[in-house]
């Protein structure tokens, strides 16, 4: 992409975040962004085929801010501790987005089409969130995984939003217990998955010592 569509892309971003700041997301249309932008309603379909998308966008930007740092894991920590880590950081990177998150919060309840065309947005940030936690999102399992996660993201983004303390502590103590929470289901997700897998193992030996008898 040119530095010219780059910036046509950064303005659309902008001009769509600013509607949805003045409490307008549900009501704008992609003609509304294209007349405040200044940028032809042909061009924005070549970048952003719905408003969905530019949300896609605005915060698949944050994810990469996530997914590009260090995390630096030791052996010993457990998938509960990378996650909690891993989700942390995009709190902390939510921050200065959260009038943003909080305005679209209030509005999507009211426009239920449109959350519902964010959720494989949602969805792809807690598949990277859980890989980045050296944590599988593969196949079924993994989606049970990603959505398992979705939850407990909700419930403490809930926290987050009112959350006014410098270290978070409110949100990370609620992050914590969410997680403690889900962690029983995960281990159940697990112990399927083991049990899938040595059953496919099995087959195989079988399907091999039939094949040389």
């Amino acid at each position: 992409m040119s530095n010219k569509d780059d910036n046509k892309r950064a303005q659309i971003i902008k001009v769509a975040i600013d509607f949805a700041l003045a409490g307008n997301w549900a009501k704008v249309s992609l003609l509304d962004i294209a007349r405040a932008s200044d940028i032809k309603l042909l061009e924005i379909r070549d970048i952003f085929p719905t408003k969905s998308a530019i949300l896609a966008a605005y915060f698949g930007d944050i994810d990469r801010r996530v997914l590009s740092q260090d995390y630096g894991f030791e052996p010993e920590d457990t998938p509960r501790d990378r996650l909690f880590e891993v989700i942390m950081s995009r709190f902390d990177a939510l921050v200065p987005h959260r009038s943003v998150v909080d305005a679209l919060s209030r509005q999507l309840p009211a426009d239920p089409i449109g959350a519902l065309c964010l959720v494989p947005t949602a969805m792809t940030t807690m598949t990277w969130i859980l890989e980045a936690a050296g944590i599988s999102a593969s196949g079924a399992f993994g989606m049970l995984r990603a959505k398992g996660l979705l939850a407990v993201w909700l419930a403490t983004a809930h926290i987050w939003l009112k959350d006014e303390s410098p270290d978070l502590g409110p949100t990370m103590a609620a992050l914590d217990r969410n997680l403690r929470r889900a962690e029983r289901l995960a281990m159940q997700i697990d112990r399927f998955e083991r049990a899938g897998e040595n059953s496919s193992r099995r087959s195989d030996s079988n399907i091999t010592a039939s094949g040389e008898s």
